[in-house]
């Protein structure tokens, strides 16, 4: 059975930095698309990032750009965001997820993505 683990979430204060982390286990995902999204309240769940199967290939959303930064580290099962330069309109739940292939928005709510944790929860106080 497959797990997503979130890892990293908690208050910080605008301008602040955070490292995410999601530990995935119940198979090999080195064949996958992993990325990070994101719910704020009231607001649809929306795309961060997302890296391709070999670490060579990464997208992100335009507007973080340049201030989040996604890695993964396929011996450990790993995907990690790297967030700098926080803003409060930042603060929301991130998720993890993997799928076979790139996040499709037209795909729905979930972006075509196969598996999904449970998110954790990042504040930016201003």
């Amino acid at each position: 059975q497959v797990h997503l683990v979130e890892s990293g979430g908690g208050l910080v204060q605008a301008g602040g930095s955070l490292r995410l982390s999601c530990a995935a286990s119940g198979r090999t995902f080195s064949n996958y698309v992993m990325g990070w999204f994101r719910q704020a309240p009231g607001k649809e769940r929306e795309f961060v990032a997302a890296i391709g199967w070999s670490g060579g290939a990464t997208f992100h959303a335009d507007p973080d750009k340049g201030r989040f930064t996604i890695s993964r580290d396929n011996a450990k099962n790993t995907v990690a965001l790297q967030m700098n330069s926080l803003k409060p309109e930042d603060t929301a739940v991130y998720y993890c997820a993997v799928g076979t292939s790139w996040p499709r928005q037209a795909a729905g709510p979930y972006y075509g993505m196969d598996y999904w944790g449970k998110g954790t929860l990042v504040t930016v106080s201003s």
